[in-house]
């Protein structure tokens, strides 16, 4: 009995996962039809991977988060 309840468990988190994947493609698939045929989705990827600019713009990037160095637990202070 505690085996059918794991592959019961199992087959629907296996479930979700095939839905949820399934739901990735469907946004991939539009993505790709937008992409062929709308000029605004093109100019989007464009300006946002390839940080492309209009002619005047300036474009500003902001350096990703470092997380900074903790002080060393013996380390002098003033």
């Amino acid at each position: 009995m505690m085996v059918y309840q794991q592959k019961r468990e199992e087959y629907r988190k296996l479930q979700t996962e095939i839905q949820d994947l399934q739901q990735e493609n469907e946004r991939y698939t539009e993505q790709i039809k937008s992409l062929k045929s709308d000029p605004s989705a093109i100019e989007k990827e464009a300006r946002e991977q390839l940080r492309y600019a209009r002619p005047g713009e300036v474009i500003y990037v902001v350096p990703p988060e470092t997380p900074s160095d903790p002080p060393l637990p013996n380390s002098a202070k003033k």
